[in-house]
């Protein structure tokens, strides 16, 4: 029986993954560092840290790693972040190389495609990888993507497969990401009309099983297929204020927003919120995967009702308009200090031998 091992096993895509696998006939051990009971019978989860266990002894034995163990998050940013989380992985295909390890299924992002004016629409796996620079989550995983094909180099027996998913959403828990992009979308810039695709946790679920079982080798885009529209995504996911800014000024809203804690957005998204990034799902399903949910579906499946769901029309209106008021007065002051700014630094310095 071919043994395969499941990182980030607890999550809502390592749960079904590893029930997909047992129910195809694989031996199957889950890893990860929070404790969870079995999901089904056949699968061996063990409570385990990646960055200070013996990952040899936790992989010997094993024929197929699945990667889905998260890194840095949708939220995070910061040039120098995820350096610790890059040796996680390191660590991980130093033992699958010394443990014989030959197909290694890695959880990548769309993202890593980046968001540019002149992408296609959609994306195949053939465009380049080219992520924002600034956005610490896509440039994260593409240097994780670059390990692991190094790692594949390294043998012409070894097989590397690469889910490069949509966004991705579970049950009324849309997920750091979703809940990023859902932020990014209230401040609308007037230079792109962003597009949306949004893959419930069971689809790629299903597509990790795919991957292990066709032994695919390249990268896999994994998406429902179509997209939506950031109207539609406004319809779907309920009342909040919303504004159309031109560029500079959305750029700039997105900033403050994001430095004062009001939105868990990070500067470095906003090209993803004008530029399409959308991607096609041909290769995948020429190998028999097919999604269970459309993108409309994910997304509302994703879309945890807040306070504002249960009031009526007239009071939602109200506090939008509300909210919205306060924003625009909010850049309004921060504009008059920023003109204000460059008169200020230009008076002489104090120096403490003028006195008071």
């Amino acid at each position: 029986m071919i043994r395969v091992v499941v990182t980030g096993s607890t999550g809502a895509v390592g749960r079904e993954t590893c029930v997909g696998l047992a129910k195809a006939g694989y031996e199957v051990i889950g890893l990860d560092r929070r404790s969870s009971n079995p999901p089904a019978i056949g699968i061996d989860l063990r409570t385990v840290d990646l960055a200070v266990t013996d990952l040899r002894a936790q992989l010997e034995g094993v024929d197929v790693v699945v990667h889905l163990a998260a890194g840095v998050t949708a939220g995070d940013s910061g040039s120098d972040l995820g350096r610790d989380r890059l040796v996680v992985v390191e660590r991980l295909l130093a033992a699958a190389s010394t443990s014989g390890v030959k197909h290694l299924v890695f959880r990548s992002s769309a993202l890593v495609y980046g968001a540019w004016p002149d992408n296609p629409v959609p994306l195949t796996e053939d465009a380049p990888v080219r992520p924002c620079p600034d956005f610490a989550f896509a440039v994260h995983r593409a240097r994780m993507e670059e390990l692991a094909t190094a790692w594949a180099n390294e043998s012409a027996d070894r097989t590397l497969t690469v889910l490069r998913n949509a966004v991705t959403v579970a049950e009324e828990r849309p997920g750091g990401l979703a809940t990023v992009v859902g932020a990014a979308a209230s401040i609308r810039s007037d230079e792109g009309e962003p597009l949306g695709q949004f893959l419930h946790s069971d689809d790629l679920a299903s597509a990790a099983v795919c991957a292990v079982q066709s032994r695919y080798h390249g990268p896999l885009n994994v998406a429902p297929d179509g997209w939506i529209g950031v109207e539609v995504m406004a319809e779907l996911g309920g009342p909040g204020p919303r504004l159309r800014l031109p560029g500079p000024l959305a750029a700039l809203v997105t900033r403050v927003l994001w430095k004062l804690g009001l939105s868990p957005a990070p500067p470095g998204f906003f090209p993803y919120s004008v530029h399409p990034w959308v991607v096609a799902n041909d290769r995948i399903r020429g190998l028999g995967w097919e999604p269970t949910h459309s993108n409309e579906e994910a997304y509302v499946a994703g879309h945890e009702p807040g306070l504002l769901d249960r009031m009526d029309a007239q009071d939602r209106q109200q506090i939008s308009l509300t909210v919205a008021g306060v924003l625009v007065l909010t850049m309004g002051w921060l504009l008059v200090r920023l003109a204000k700014r460059p008169r200020e630094s230009g008076r002489a310095p104090y120096d403490a031998k003028d006195g008071p």
